[in-house]
């Protein structure tokens, strides 16, 4: 699976079009999310994968998700921050905040088949670690013990944010480009460490059909 299939693979799973005929048998929940997206990946700016152009080199990254709003079968996902880092097409796991409360986490587990399929289905696994996250003007970092990330805006015309709008899946609104300073990951069999690649801001807005 190529970049541009698993961003649209993740589009579409939000759209409800991706799910198995038993899903459906076996009723598939109504939901809707609205989320803050961070990412770095080890591309050069701007990524070409985001833009419907996947690369064919290896892409390693981290891409934080922070539910603002939204509910899964009467469940409550506001407040469900967790990180995903991946080398794209092989695997992916997630880091959960170990803040989230039980019934968070039961909500984060119902959802993540749905909205986040692309990454679901290649995942080595789910922990429950400390996630920091910092937001300065120009500054964001995020971090978990096996993953660190310092980005930077990138400035554009008068040194405003370089914002792009119209890519290709509802995880690209409103996104702004930014650079890593940092991005680390190590964990059992991944080690990577990178500067200078791509980075981005975004909001994902998705829900089922």
């Amino acid at each position: 699976m190529n970049r541009r299939d698993f961003n649209f693979t993740i589009g579409t799973a939000a759209l409800g079009t991706v799910l198995s005929p038993a899903a459906f048998a076996a009723g598939t929940p109504a939901w809707a999310l609205e989320a803050d997206v961070a990412e770095c990946c080890s591309c050069a700016i701007p990524c070409p994968c985001n833009f419907g152009r996947p690369t064919d080199k290896t892409c390693e990254g981290n891409r934080l998700i922070q539910i603002e709003q939204g509910q899964i079968d009467g469940l409550d996902l506001a407040g469900i921050d967790f990180l995903v880092s991946f080398e794209m097409r092989k695997w992916a796991r997630f880091y959960v905040s170990d803040a989230l409360s039980d019934a968070q986490y039961a909500a984060f587990e119902r959802i993540l088949p749905l909205a986040f399929a692309g990454f679901d289905k290649i995942s080595r696994g789910v922990e429950r670690v400390k996630l920091t996250v910092a937001r300065e003007a120009a500054l964001l970092r995020f971090s978990t013990p096996a993953s660190n990330v310092e980005m930077k805006l990138v400035a554009g015309l008068d040194r405003a944010p370089i914002r792009i709008t119209g890519l290709p899946s509802p995880v690209f609104h409103d996104y702004v480009q930014y650079e890593s300073i940092v991005h680390e990951h190590r964990s059992e069999g991944a080690s990577w460490s990178h500067s200078g690649t791509n980075g981005f801001t975004s909001r994902m807005i998705a829900k089922s059909a």
